[in-house]
């Protein structure tokens, strides 16, 4: 990954940095997905010389480097996960909690209908919303 980083720096003919290093091992050590804020507090713990704006600007980088990509769920709260292999998601609107989740038939549908309306696809997401089922069964689903 940090090939990927310096390659884009370079040809972006930006400057490769320590801090965007510290920022790059701090986000691929982490797990699931992450909000600027949270990888800033786990960098400002051992790296409290490094803001939260060199931190999200360095988030935007990776998701420019294809290293990270980034979803807003709900409530305009930006998520960033590492870009491994595609997946879709399933986000509960009562607690937040998301699944993620791999369908090749859900795959090979989306492609065939881009074909039938002469579109070629470059990219997409799937993110479904509902309410989970411990949700359901707590009542926060909204049902009258």
């Amino acid at each position: 990954m940090r090939t990927e980083l310096n390659d884009h720096l370079a040809r972006h003919g930006l400057k490769h940095t320590r801090q965007r290093d510290i920022i790059l091992d701090a986000f691929l050590a982490s797990t699931g997905h992450i909000t600027s804020e949270q990888l800033y507090e786990q960098v400002r713990d051992r790296h409290p010389e490094i803001g939260a704006a060199t931190v999200y600007r360095t988030l935007k980088l990776l998701v420019e480097a294809g290293i990270a990509s980034s979803s807003t769920f709900q409530e305009g709260v930006t998520l960033y996960e590492h870009q491994p292999c595609h997946h879709d998601h399933l986000i509960c609107l009562g607690c937040g909690d998301i699944v993620e989740f791999e369908c090749e038939e859900i795959e090979q549908r989306q492609i065939e209908i881009a074909e039938e309306n002469g579109f070629r696809l470059t990219r997409h997401r799937l993110h479904l919303f509902g309410y989970c089922a411990r949700c359901q069964k707590q009542g926060r689903d909204a049902r009258p």
